[in-house]
């Protein structure tokens, strides 16, 4: 007679498990510490300067084997030795002194101008109504572009200089720390608030920690165009600096010295750029990423 009721082997028979593809869990599995180590020691010796180490040895050979025009391109030593035929006469070193002085006057007033409303507009609604319009309208403004209505307010002086600088570095300082206070997760805030923590530390524990990589993602950007601020107000107007010294070595048909000046912009660049690594070394050593190797 049957009951009805199928046998318990049958009630607890489950199909089979789908096979597992090793071979895809193997290709996406991310390398262990001492691997990315190892990456980085034998395959990039220089790190992020490994491609431009690269592109300077190979300009080096191509002149010396004829291949790069020295109309075109000079040498790289070529370059150098017309940085150091201008230093030993006394003309390299106060442009540059004087150059590095308006990026730094610049640098700081847009600094301290985009952090101080960034974080008005991060933290309060009326900030945000306040400054983030005319921040946007600014952001699609061309440095170049601006120049001449400075030229009319202010004249052809320092301050013409400066104010182009500031202009430069405020603008993405704003808009990154502004993005950075605004994202950061709102249950860690909610959770603050449910332990009973005040305002001043649900800033300084909550918001500075958790906005700190936007911060600085700012800085990268903000030291950036405070160079290309730099290249825009030296190469008119200007009497005195890097953009000046290119501007008359162009005058003379002076190849070498065009590209010095270059260079020097470039190295600049590239040094602030190692600045904000440092910083995000120091500052982010919580984050898993810029964990020590």
């Amino acid at each position: 007679m049957s009951t009805g009721i199928a046998p318990a082997r049958a009630r607890t028979r489950q199909p089979a498990a789908a096979p597992v593809r090793t071979r895809a869990t193997e290709t996406f599995t991310a390398p262990d510490r001492r691997e990315r180590g190892s990456l980085r020691r034998f395959a990039w010796p220089l790190g992020i300067y490994t491609v431009p180490v690269a592109i300077l040895v190979a300009w080096q050979v191509g002149s010396e084997l004829g291949w790069v025009s020295e109309k075109i391109a000079p040498a790289p030593t070529a370059i150098v030795q017309a940085g150091v035929d201008l230093w030993q006469i006394g003309q390299l070193g106060p442009d540059l002194l004087i150059s590095l002085q308006r990026v730094g006057l610049g640098l700081a007033l847009g600094l301290a101008v985009g952090i101080s409303t960034g974080v008005v507009a991060g933290l309060l609604r009326s900030g945000e109504y306040v400054f983030n319009g005319l921040v946007q309208i600014a952001n699609t403004i061309p440095l170049l572009a601006i120049l001449p209505l400075m030229i009319v307010w202010f004249g052809i002086d320092e301050l013409t200089k400066v104010l182009l600088i500031a202009f430069g570095a405020a603008v993405p300082m704003y808009l990154n720390l502004f993005a950075a206070i605004r994202g950061v997760d709102q249950r860690l805030i909610e959770m603050a608030q449910a332990a009973g923590v005040r305002r001043w530390r649900l800033v300084t524990r909550v918001l500075v920690p958790g906005a700190l990589p936007g911060f600085l993602v700012g800085l990268r950007f903000a030291l950036a165009y405070s160079v290309l601020g730099l290249v825009a107000a030296e190469t008119i107007n200007a009497t005195s600096g890097l953009g000046f010294l290119i501007n008359r070595a162009q005058t003379y048909l002076r190849t070498d010295q065009v590209f010095l000046g270059l260079v020097i912009y470039a190295v600049i660049g590239l040094l602030a750029d190692q600045l904000v690594r440092t910083l995000e070394r120091v500052l982010l050593q919580w984050r898993p990423s810029y964990e020590a190797a």
